[in-house]
C-alpha cells in the first residue's frame, strides 16, 4: 500500500515539474514550429546516413551537415525558448499606456485643429496683435 502510495507521489511530482513546459508547448507556436523542424532535419539527416554504404563518405555529405547543422540550431532556440520565461503580450502599465494614447490624440487634434492650435500656440508664445499695413507709397496717379 505505502508503495503505491509513493508512486503516485512521484508520478504526480513528476507532472507537476513537466506540466508548465507541456502548458508552453502547447501555448507556444514558436516553440512548436522549432521542435518541429528540428524533428524533420534529424529525420532528413537519418536517412541520408543510413543509405550511405562508406562511413567515411558521411564526412563529406554537404547535404547531411546542413540537416544536422538545422535539427541542432532549432533545437537549440527550442530549449531558449523552453528556459526563457513566457513573454507577457499586451503587457506593460496601464497607466502609461493611456498616457501615451491622451498624448498621441492631443498631438492629432492640434495638427488637425486651427483653432486650437492657435488658441495653444497663444499660450505658449502670447496672443499675437492684429497686424494692418499700410503702404508707404503713394498710388500711381491715375491718368
Amino acid at each position: 500500500m505505502a508503495t503505491k502510495t509513493r508512486a503516485k507521489e512521484k508520478a504526480s511530482a513528476a507532472y507537476e515539474g513537466a506540466r508548465p513546459y507541456v502548458q508552453r508547448l502547447i501555448e507556444d507556436e514558436e516553440l512548436r514550429d522549432n521542435l518541429r523542424e528540428a524533428y524533420e532535419a534529424g529525420r532528413d539527416a537519418y536517412a541520408r546516413a543510413s543509405g550511405v554504404k562508406k562511413p567515411s563518405a558521411l564526412l563529406d555529405d554537404k547535404k547531411l551537415q546542413k540537416d544536422l547543422k538545422s535539427a541542432s540550431e532549432s533545437l537549440r532556440a527550442a530549449s531558449d525558448a523552453l528556459r526563457e520565461p513566457e513573454k507577457r503580450s499586451g503587457g506593460g502599465h496601464p497607466f502609461l499606456k493611456l498616457l501615451l494614447i491622451a498624448f498621441i490624440g492631443a498631438v492629432l487634434a492640434i495638427a488637425l485643429s486651427e483653432d486650437l492650435r492657435k488658441a495653444v500656440l497663444d499660450q505658449l508664445f502670447g496672443a499675437e496683435e492684429e497686424f494692418e499695413y499700410t503702404s508707404t507709397t503713394a498710388p500711381p496717379p491715375a491718368s
